[in-house]
């Protein structure tokens, strides 16, 4: 059970804004927010999640705290299409059309990491990272305001197996310790598939809602 203990956000935010034509002037406000260093959760389509810039290594720090992560845990990168996501992970033809035909969608895709991501975030040893581009509509609209993925982890709470999936559950809960909930709605519970293509081969790591395909 989550029990709280966690430092206050003292302007915490709770932003909700339509599921399908989010207002962007709400938008604009968790811009902001985010812009300060600011930790934020956000809907995806499977389970909401916490999110920060991909340059902030206080916001990266502040989600490892509220979901006391080891320092080694490894972080996803949401990504707005798969056009950004190339520019952060070495994609060879193989993996891109194999991308191209699954993103956006339920799926994370391990690869090799590029120079562009900071080597704190890289796996140690094999230096590759996750990347995501999720089907949500309110998330990409809020990824659409910046040139950088966000620095992502799904919001399972300490103790917990599955995502939070409704925004204003987490205000109540969580709101404390953001800097803003984003509120798009319910979300789905299920987890991403996790496919490692770090060869030119898919290796299949987790089944989650997507349909895996050698």
């Amino acid at each position: 059970m989550f029990d709280g203990s966690l430092r206050v956000s003292r302007d915490s935010r709770y932003i909700s804004v339509h599921d399908v034509n989010p207002q962007p002037r709400l938008l604009q406000q968790v811009v902001e927010i985010l812009e300060k260093d600011g930790v934020i959760a956000y809907p995806t389509e499977s389970g909401y999640a916490l999110g920060c810039l991909l340059e902030s290594k206080q916001g990266a720090d502040r989600i490892r705290e509220i979901r006391r992560l080891e320092p080694n845990h490894d972080f996803t990168l949401m990504c707005q299409d798969l056009s950004n996501l190339s520019h952060y992970a070495k994609v060879g033809n193989v993996q891109y059309r194999y991308l191209k035909n699954h993103l956006p969608g339920p799926y994370t895709f391990i690869l090799p990491a590029s120079r562009e991501v900071p080597r704190r975030l890289q796996t140690p040893k094999k230096k590759t990272i996750g990347l995501r581009v999720t089907p949500n509509v309110v998330t990409n609209a809020l990824l659409a305001y910046f040139e950088h993925p966000l620095i992502s982890v799904s919001l399972i709470l300490p103790g917990e197996d599955h995502p939070m999936t409704d925004g204003w559950t987490i205000q109540e809960t969580l709101g404390h310790a953001l800097d803003a909930v984003l509120d798009g709605g319910y979300s789905g519970h299920e987890p991403t598939t996790v496919i490692d293509f770090t060869e030119d081969v898919p290796v299949l790591v987790r089944q989650g809602q997507g349909i895996f395909q050698e």
